[in-house]
């Protein structure tokens, strides 16, 4: 995973030196996502800047890309796991000049249209592509938005795209996320939408059965595409469910690779936390079942407090549960990376499919819990995605997710969600725990749902709270819609995270891309359970009666 940043529609009367000079300078600012190089690409219709993190073909995939009539730039941020699989299936011939996976978006585009090809990508994706001889530009991100992508404006009516929205704050001020699952295309329009799936109406999911054989496949081999490496890789193993059946998958893939071979080879796994933290310890047993060389990482709250301001300039966002979880995996970053891992594995995308947080064990209804579902898996390009992508890439790692892989995706979206549904005896994301049993020891594969905040030790949030009350005054807080009138903090903890916000992005006072958590996170259990809405804050033990009854339940 890399950096991309590209300018268009550029004029015979701009200052073309001065523009190339300021996109370099500009995405400089990005160079933590691509510290391995940089290339650059201009004519007189568009500048292309590229920061690159090496994972496959480290020698040879330098971009931008040409392509093979020399017509077409492309500048890619994402790993396309198919890859070869789609040469294989091309209909003309295509010299290509790298190993890099990225290229063969320059071969399907030479046969075939946007929104055809870019439904055969199974991979995470942000690219911009210039066709000389047509002035054309194509832009698209990924269907969920692993990959993050911003885009807008300056004031002489330029396009700029980057992956992140630093590179833009102070040169455009229409600032906004480019949409998962969509292209740019001024031939066709504009903005196409080209990811559409049945399996978002609950009528096309309605008493559609997966086995748990099946389940378990098509996870497997999501993690199987997803190993494509030429670097060491690793796995962010927390001990909790998600992570844990990765690592399982993890496992079982090498151990078949290795039929023949003299040796093993060895996988890595990586957990943090505070002292008295419950991931480190489920982390270690669940390493020990699944055979990895594992790590686990202290932090202190001290120091977890001290990288504050420069997590929320990483990762951008003043989301109170963003910014929890995203300092405890910058420091990890930052130990994997010393490590020199470039690569790991992660669980997220595991509790929108499945239903996972606590507050889906009040869903009334079969429908309700599936379009829930459907509604956290379109924000996760907010949220989640954009915390372990940033949060990770501070430090040039790249967050691969196979849960959100795009044909595991298809079978666990489309089964019926009355079997993803909490009933008596029965615990969260249940289905998934029955597929891999036997796989992981029962302690934790029917561990209780911990929100990664949580995890890394109660004391966590604890302390932030304390720090916010020591901080931010009843009288700042009162003024709060004052200061901020768009999205004003609703409590002193996301008051200090705004102000660091704010400090670093003041041109996004008045046009923000994130908002207060649980007015985000939670709107239909609000209305599934009305004594949410005595529960302010995010974190999952907030659910008190839920979280104290699946506790007991786990451990029956």
């Amino acid at each position: 995973m890399c950096s991309i940043l590209g300018v268009f529609n550029l004029r015979p009367s701009d200052d073309a030196k001065g523009l190339r000079r300021l996109a370099i300078e500009r995405s400089g600012q990005l160079r933590h996502r691509g510290p391995d190089y940089g290339g650059v690409f201009a004519d007189d219709g568009a500048i292309l800047v590229h920061e690159r993190l090496a994972i496959v073909d480290p020698a040879g995939g330098a971009q931008p890309l040409r392509s093979q009539s020399g017509h077409a730039v492309l500048a890619v941020n994402g790993e396309i796991y198919n890859h070869e699989q789609l040469k294989a299936e091309l209909r003309r011939d295509y010299a290509f000049a790298t190993r890099s996976d990225c290229e063969v978006i320059l071969a399907l585009d030479n046969e075939d249209t946007p929104d055809s090809f870019l439904n055969r990508l199974n991979g995470i994706f942000a690219f911009a592509l210039w066709d000389i001889a047509t002035r054309r530009v194509l832009i698209a991100r990924d269907p969920i938005g692993v990959c993050p992508l911003y885009w807008g404006h300056d004031s002489s009516d330029h396009l700029w795209v980057a992956s992140e929205m630093k590179a833009l704050v102070g040169v455009c001020a229409d600032v906004e996320q480019f949409p998962p699952g969509h292209f740019f295309d001024e031939r066709r329009g504009g903005l196409v939408r080209y990811y559409r799936k049945p399996w978002r109406s609950y009528s096309a999911t309605r008493g559609v059965v997966v086995s748990a054989k099946r389940l378990r496949e098509s996870l497997e081999s999501a993690v199987d595409r997803q190993l494509m490496s030429d670097v060491p890789y690793g796995i962010l193993l927390s001990g909790g469910l998600d992570s844990s059946v990765i690592a399982a998958c993890v496992g079982h893939i090498v151990d078949r690779r290795a039929v023949g071979r003299r040796s093993r080879p060895e996988s890595h796994s990586f957990a943090i936390g505070l002292a008295d933290s419950p991931d480190l310890q489920a982390a270690r047993l669940a390493a020990a079942a699944v055979g990895t060389r594992h790590h686990g990482f202290r932090f202190t709250t001290e120091e977890g407090l001290d990288a504050l301001p420069e997590v929320i300039r990483h990762v951008e966002s003043y989301d109170i549960t963003t910014v929890r979880a995203s300092v405890p995996m910058y420091l990890l970053a930052r130990s994997i990376r010393a490590m020199g891992f470039k690569m790991v594995l992660s669980g997220e995308g595991s509790d929108e499919i499945f239903g996972g947080y606590l507050y889906f064990h009040k869903a009334p209804s079969a429908e309700e819990f599936h379009d829930e579902t459907i509604r956290k898996l379109d924000a996760l390009h907010r949220y989640d995605c954009l915390r372990a992508n940033k949060a990770m890439m501070a430090w040039g790692i790249e967050a691969r997710v196979p849960f959100l892989d795009r044909e595991f995706l298809d079978v666990a979206m489309s089964l019926d969600a009355a079997d993803k549904m909490v009933r008596p005896g029965r615990i969260e994301k249940a289905i998934l725990r029955e597929a891999f049993d036997g796989y992981l020891p029962r302690v934790i594969l029917w561990r209780q749902k911990e929100q990664f905040s949580d995890g890394v030790g109660y004391g966590w949030i604890d302390a932030l709270k304390k720090f916010a009350d020591d901080t931010v005054s009843d009288d700042e807080l009162g003024a709060a819609p004052a200061r901020f009138p768009v999205n004003p903090p609703w409590s002193k903890e996301g008051y200090v995270y705004r102000s660091i916000f704010e400090r670093h992005f003041p041109a996004c006072a008045s046009t923000v891309t994130a908002v207060p958590s649980i007015a985000c996170s939670t709107p239909a259990a609000l209305s599934w359970d009305a004594s949410f809405n005595l529960g302010a804050d995010p974190s999952g033990r907030a659910m008190r009666d839920v979280h104290a009854a699946g506790a007991k339940q786990a451990s029956a």
